[in-house]
């Protein structure tokens, strides 16, 4: 059986390629068995065979399932694994997510692991969709940014997708994102805000957006001005927000960023700005509770 069968290919939403899913899974469980697992090894003889059920306990949105089931695969093989539900799909409590068959003490040392992926990531889609759910009919959306786990971002940005989503930049390679020490570091060569913009823009590939940050409705209208395809306002209150808007409307993209919380996210949205960046989805989420069951299939 392969490493990865992604059931949630069919949502258009696509786990990382193979190669990239396999490193990352060997890294976790070489960080969590590193020379074995002595407490199985000593207790667990390898006939006794056994089934378990992943048993989420509260309301949420399932992501990770098919990583999960690869981590079970990964220890051994021979494991029998069965995903009962897609990641995007609407937990209530008390589902059986997915079950895992065969030789007990491969189970066991592949618990962890699978927990971890499959917790952190729908904790990190059910998060996703409490801010997608708050913003419904505004035409914001709902992005994610680089403060995710160290080497964990390609499962980091699938599951804000899983739960509703869009991801920011990948990488620094992805887009042009000029913030403010950039612009600091410029302005003390005696750079004004729209040079450091015209200069980003003769200096980057042409397949390149470029993005400023601002935290004045005047830094707002000079980088609109200089052709900034994105600007992002910092910390701006709504009032701002909602005059930034107005004087970027057909020219420039607007996203609002920096103290996004549940409470006032609805508020932001209803400026008209065009995307709430919200890095506590990534940087701050709490792991949604699933647990391993053994007992009958």
């Amino acid at each position: 059986m392969p490493l990865l069968v992604c059931e949630a290919d069919a949502r258009n939403i696509v786990l990382p390629a193979a190669h990239e899913l396999e490193a990352i899974i060997d890294r976790a469980l070489a960080e969590d068995l590193g020379g074995g697992d002595v407490t199985t090894s000593s207790l667990i003889p390898p006939h006794i065979r056994a089934g378990a059920r992943f048993v989420v306990r509260e309301p949420g949105v399932l992501a990770g399932v098919d990583v999960a089931m690869a981590v079970m695969r990964r220890v051994d093989p021979s494991l029998e694994t069965t995903a009962r539900l897609l990641d995007g799909d609407r937990l209530e409590g008390g589902e059986t997510v997915a079950t895992v068959a065969g030789p007990m003490a491969s189970i066991l040392m592949a618990e962890r692991t699978a927990l971890n992926f499959l917790q952190r990531m729908s904790g990190i889609a059910s998060l996703t969709a409490t801010f997608a759910r708050a913003i419904e009919g505004t035409g914001a959306t709902i992005v994610d940014t680089r403060k995710t786990a160290p080497g964990l971002r390609a499962l980091d940005k699938y599951a804000v997708a899983i739960g509703g989503g869009r991801n920011h930049r990948r990488n620094l390679a992805d887009g042009v994102l000029i913030k403010d020490n950039h612009i600091a570091a410029l302005q003390a060569e005696g750079f004004t805000l729209a040079q450091v913009i015209r200069r980003a823009r003769s200096k980057a590939p042409h397949t390149v957006k470029i993005e400023v940050e601002v935290e004045s409705v005047e830094e707002a209208r000079v980088a609109v001005e200089a052709g900034a395809d994105i600007v992002m306002l910092d910390n701006m209150s709504v009032n701002d927000m909602r005059q930034a808007v107005k004087l970027a409307k057909g020219k420039s993209l607007v996203e609002a960023s920096g103290g996004v919380k549940l409470e006032n996210v609805r508020q932001i949205a209803e400026t008209g700005v065009d995307l709430i960046s919200v890095g506590a989805l990534t940087h701050s989420v709490r792991a949604l509770d699933i647990a391993l069951d053994y007992g009958k299939l």
